[in-house]
């Protein structure tokens, strides 16, 4: 991470859309320490104070804003230098659904970004598609569509499959081993993924408005290695010292398990541990292609060294150990 000297005596304003979320903090703490200003827009600031504790006094200040109404985003992009829109649904549900947050919403702010003359950085997903039976992907991708007609100048980044401290992939899959004797192995377990580091997502979004990355173009992000559902589970259970039986799982019922679980996860005190999009999501490969990387449309493309999942999921999920960190390394 380089710090920008400059920004200390003549900070910057980022006004960072969705900014309380797992990305959203990372985020905000990543261009905090390069010293830019931060404006973190969202819809329930009461239950995002944590997020003040971040960067020095008065360096964030917390509005709340809704990208569905246009006078909203309007008010959260006044006096911002650039945006960030990092907005996303597991689920969705009534006026907050895939449509208006991942179509609309990122329609209004890159309108109006684009006509305040605001730089803009994106984030999508690596397997959005438009023929995708999935409404998540779908609406992702017509949210990229959507920004790029009104704002040319986006950057746009398509992460893999996220992964961190808060993350909502090894966490959810682990937490099942607390109380399941199997792992599903959905479809076999033989979808790849290119998981990426949520550090560096960050460090690419801060490398955008540093304007080190050339703007109009769309960025692929996947870390070090390509790895199958299966070898990732593998991974996750060798960090916790759990051993768990893998068992077959047809995505037709998978996506029913998921339907269930989201139920589930809107009453409380029940967590979700995935939704039917997420199984369903499941079936797409999410690795960064060969386009992207001949052009230089990846993070090493631009600099950024991902870091090695291996060296990054112990640290976090150590919690899943039978006796936390102090287990016992056993041969």
């Amino acid at each position: 991470m380089s710090v920008r000297p400059d920004l200390y005596q003549n900070p910057k304003l980022i006004t960072v859309f969705g900014g309380s979320g797992f990305v959203g903090r990372h985020v905000v703490e990543t261009l905090t320490r390069r010293g830019y200003r931060v404006r973190v827009a969202v819809r329930r600031p009461e239950t995002a104070c944590y997020i003040l504790q971040i960067g020095e006094v008065g360096q964030i200040q917390m509005l709340k804003t809704n990208v569905r109404i246009r006078e909203s985003v309007a008010r959260a992009l006044i006096d911002a230098d650039a945006a960030v829109f990092l907005p996303g649904l597991l689920y969705s549900s009534g006026k907050n659904n895939f449509e208006s947050v991942q179509i609309e919403g990122a329609r209004n702010v890159a309108e109006l970004a684009a006509s305040a003359g605001i730089p803009l950085v994106h984030i999508s997903a690596l397997n959005s598609k438009v023929s995708s039976s999935v409404p998540y992907a779908f609406t992702k991708y017509k949210g990229e569509k959507a920004v790029q007609k009104a704002h040319p100048d986006a950057i746009i980044l398509r992460p893999s499959v996220i992964f961190g401290p808060e993350d909502n992939f090894f966490n959810k899959f682990a937490e099942m081993t607390r109380f399941s004797p199997v792992l599903p192995m959905f479809g076999g377990g033989k979808t790849k993924f290119q998981p990426v580091y949520v550090g560096d997502v960050a460090e690419m979004v801060a490398h955008a408005l540093d304007g080190d990355v050339p703007a109009g173009k769309i960025y692929e992000l996947g870390g070090r290695e390509i790895l199958m559902f299966r070898q990732m589970m593998e991974e996750m259970l060798s960090v916790i010292r759990r051993r768990r039986a893998f068992v077959f799982v047809p995505f037709w019922f998978g996506s029913l398990m998921g339907g269930i679980f989201g139920l589930l996860g809107k009453i409380p005190m029940i967590p979700t541990l995935a939704t039917s999009d997420q199984i369903r999501m499941l079936q797409y490969d999410s690795v960064v292609s060969k386009t992207a990387r001949r052009e230089g449309r990846t993070l090493e493309g631009v600099g950024i060294e991902p870091q090695a999942m291996d060296a990054i999921l112990a640290s976090y999920l150590w919690r899943f150990r039978v006796h936390g960190q102090f287990s016992k390394v056993t041969a």
